[in-house]
């Protein structure tokens, strides 16, 4: 297995150009900030971008702890990758990763500073400062960890000469009330939300019980419906479902695990 590392200070755009250098290096893997990464999905591990502050990011990065080095350790021996591009902010940071998965050290290293030029730099710190971070996986799979935060998707191409553009897709994730502090959700908001939401939906009657669960990655909502009696009755269910899940992604950026509606009985007017 040849490990290639990806250095360069935090900030600096590492991530943002992780698809690239993964694509030009032929790399089956990436490993950044404590997040196993496949062909833009999320194998394993947690990010350290989720953590309240730098010690704690740092040390989820280095996988510190038991449970997430081995789970990381062994999805990582399972894959059977042939290379893996590992980021770190320095050479020391590489090493200490590649120790903790019993991965061989770097044969190559790439500096971000090779890649990028210092506008582009500049720029990537900026955008650091007003709370925004690459993770180098599509909106889809990263909304599952990262509840709570706004997620912008990024899609762009990858010119390759006398072939067709290779696509890659990356998110931009960010607290959704950074410049407010710490912040959380109360279940009877979720759940107000959630009721008015299935209340708009025509053949809807009234919402009875509603039994909100958060989770780390997302929330589940029970709900009991009564609908007007002729109503499709599927149909109504489904977009009723629909218009709960999306308006609670809309206005609390938390991730929708679950919807389920129960119609127990018809209200005849």
């Amino acid at each position: 297995m040849d490990v290639i590392a990806l250095v360069g200070p935090a900030g600096s755009g590492k991530s943002h150009r992780a698809g690239i250098i993964s694509h030009q290096q032929q790399c089956d893997l990436i490993i950044d900030d404590g997040l196993l990464i496949r062909e833009g999905k999320i194998i394993a591990g947690s990010s350290a971008k989720r953590e309240d502050n730098k010690m704690a990011a740092v040390r989820r990065a280095i996988f510190h702890e038991q449970d997430h080095r081995e789970e990381v350790r062994t999805a990582l021996w399972a894959a059977k990758p042939k290379k893996v591009l590992v980021l770190g902010t320095s050479d020391d940071m590489i090493e200490r990763i590649c120790d903790a998965l019993d991965l061989p050290h770097p044969e190559t290293v790439v500096r971000i500073e090779e890649i990028a030029s210092p506008a582009q730099i500049r720029l990537a710190r900026r955008k650091r400062l007003e709370g925004k971070h690459v993770i180098p996986a599509p909106t889809f799979e990263v909304k599952k960890t990262f509840s709570g935060y706004m997620v912008d998707p990024l899609r762009f191409f990858l010119k390759r000469d006398q072939e067709e553009d290779v696509p890659l897709e990356k998110s931009v994730v960010r607290p959704t009330f950074s410049s407010l502090g710490r912040f959380f959700i109360a279940d009877t908001v979720i759940a107000a939300i959630a009721t008015r939401s299935a209340e708009m939906v025509e053949g809807v009657g009234r919402i009875g019980k509603v039994v909100v669960e958060s989770r780390r990655e997302g929330v589940l909502v029970e709900m009991e419906i009564v609908l007007r009696y002729g109503c499709p009755i599927w149909e109504v269910l489904e977009q009723a479902q629909k218009a709960v899940a999306q308006q609670i992604e809309h206005m609390t950026a938390l991730n929708v695990i679950e919807i389920n509606l129960d119609a127990r009985r018809l209200m005849v007017e």
